[in-house]
């Protein structure tokens, strides 16, 4: 039953990223352009949303769905793994002309070319878990 709840929360997101055009590959090459604000006010408003829920649960104690107290993990603060991951993932998203999120929405919409990128994007997370050993952390 909890996974029917995903998946209707998951397809009411992609509809509503879908009809944004936030997976539009022609939005995020404006924004790589500079030429619109669309996915910047997309990405903006996301990022303040997201900043005050987990501000919220922070202060507030909020308990998760199945009852158990939510603790956020201070992180480690290093510039240079996140420069270059930032870098890698600025470049492929460039490159692909979409993010991890919308690659599925656009197989879902019927881009079937997408699915290239979608090969691509899994078959970089495999290596990444194969060397993920090996890699500074």
């Amino acid at each position: 039953m909890k996974s029917l709840a995903y998946i209707i929360i998951g397809t009411f997101l992609g509809v509503v990223l879908y009809k944004s055009e936030a997976a539009s590959w022609f939005r995020i090459y404006e924004m790589f352009q500079f030429d619109s604000f669309h996915m910047y006010g997309i990405i903006g408003s996301a990022l303040a949303v997201g900043v005050a829920l987990v501000f919220w649960i922070k202060k507030s104690k909020v308990k998760s769905f199945s009852g158990e107290n939510i603790s956020i993990p201070h992180k480690e603060k290093t510039f240079a793994r996140y420069i270059l991951g930032g870098t890698l993932f600025g470049l492929g998203w460039a490159l692909a002309g979409a993010c991890p999120g919308p690659i599925y929405i656009l197989v879902g919409a019927g881009y079937w070319p997408i699915v290239i990128v979608l090969f691509g994007a899994v078959l970089g997370a495999f290596v990444y878990g194969v060397l993920s050993g090996k890699l500074p952390h």
